[in-house]
């Protein structure tokens, strides 16, 4: 099989979450195609592939994911000549420094990022192009570590679907009613500006710690990525740092939109929860800003937002609410602990599988988004732009 995940989850044709999973195939083949491309042998860069697996083996060894960190620990060994004895270091020793400056600078970003993206920082960033590696394959390194942090976050999620055994996708248990909205008095009206606890509904900008593309002086492919990837992209600091790794942003995007547009299953608003939780967990204040204001769009209401920007623990207004935001915490504070009682409690709030499936990509994306927007550059809020 040629599918990580579902070789990993040990899912096969005939399982259910099996046919649930690829119910979202173009989430299941974009995900491989960016694991091929930033961990495969094809990709050109100065960050070498060896040094790639043995990094995204170290991320998912201290993210708690066993058998994630196990295979790209078990294709690292078979580079054989190619494995020097610092790697193999890492591989063989928890926590290890190597004594090599370059290396170490990156373990410590793949370390810090792991679990806890908010306590890294600009110094921790330009400490690796400082210590030897370029500005395209550092943007390189900062892809591969949100990359590797969505995966481990969906296998576990796919591990735990499975072992608490899929329901066949035409069997959806009822859902619960919501009850009548009514706004509360304490809040701004949806659209209005939502400020609580260093967090906001407002539309932010965001400035990159590491030098950007001129778009003037891109290549073709980077000019073609960037067209397509924003109507703003060439203004945007953002997609022009990104840029400089033309076919991984390319790559990611086509996952980005397979997850958070996909027709049917878990409702956009529910999906824009999601991504709000786990970025109010990570403390991105940029990403939390762009999904709440999603949601007020989408659902006409900012209750549930006001309640995330206060305290994620408690947050939710109904009980599927609760059991997606309990869910996705879950799966960003801890992914070795996400298991079957996680996903029974969202069945129990009235999830489908499919919901679900579609509950567990949002929260694993925005382990991706988060890790590139904390650590690549910083929000500008309105006032200070």
């Amino acid at each position: 099989m040629t599918d990580t995940i579902d070789r990993l989850a040990g899912l096969a044709a005939g399982n259910p979450v099996f046919a649930t999973r690829h119910e979202r195939s173009k989430v299941a083949v974009a995900t491989q195609a960016c694991e091929d491309l930033l961990l495969g042998a094809a990709l050109t860069a100065g960050l070498s592939q060896i040094e790639r697996l043995v990094l995204a083996a170290e991320q998912a060894r201290v993210s708690g994911v066993d058998a994630l960190a196990a295979e790209y620990r078990a294709r690292a060994l078979a580079l054989g000549d190619a494995l020097t004895p610092a790697l193999r270091s890492v591989l063989d020793q928890a926590g290890t420094q190597t004594g090599d400056a370059r290396l170490d600078a990156m373990l410590h970003f793949v370390r810090t990022l792991a679990l806890k993206p908010a306590h890294s920082d600009q110094a921790t960033l330009l400490a690796i192009p400082a210590a030897g590696l370029s500005v395209d394959d550092t943007v390189l390194l900062a892809q591969l570590v949100g990359f590797v942090a969505y995966q481990a976050r969906l296998l576990v999620g796919v591990q735990a679907m499975a072992a608490l055994g899929g329901i066949a996708p035409s069997a959806t248990p009822d859902t619960l009613a919501a009850a009548p909205f009514v706004h509360p008095a304490n809040l701004p009206a949806p659209g209005e500006p939502l400020r609580r606890n260093g967090f906001t509904s407002e539309t932010l900008d965001w400035k990159s710690w590491l030098p950007v593309l001129d778009p003037a002086t891109a290549t073709p492919e980077q000019q073609k990525v960037l067209e397509i990837s924003h109507p703003k992209a060439k203004t945007m600091d953002f997609y022009l740092l990104l840029g400089r790794q033309p076919a991984v942003l390319l790559e990611r995007s086509q996952a980005f939109n397979a997850i958070m547009y996909a027709p049917g299953g878990l409702s956009r608003a529910e999906r824009e929860v999601a991504a709000t939780a786990v970025s109010r967990s990570n403390g991105c204040v940029y990403c939390a800003s762009v999904h709440a204001q999603r949601f007020e769009q989408l659902a006409k209401r900012n209750d549930v937002m006001a309640q995330l920007f206060d305290d994620p623990d408690t947050a939710g207004t109904n009980a599927r609410e609760r059991a997606i935001i309990q869910a996705s915490l879950v799966l960003t504070r801890a992914p070795g602990a996400f298991a079957a009682r996680d996903v029974l409690a969202l069945r129990e709030a009235g999830l489908s599988d499919l919901e679900i499936l579609d509950m567990l990509h949002s929260a694993a994306l925005f382990g991706w988004a988060n890790r590139l927007m904390l650590n690549l550059g910083v929000e500008i809020w309105p006032q200070a732009a």
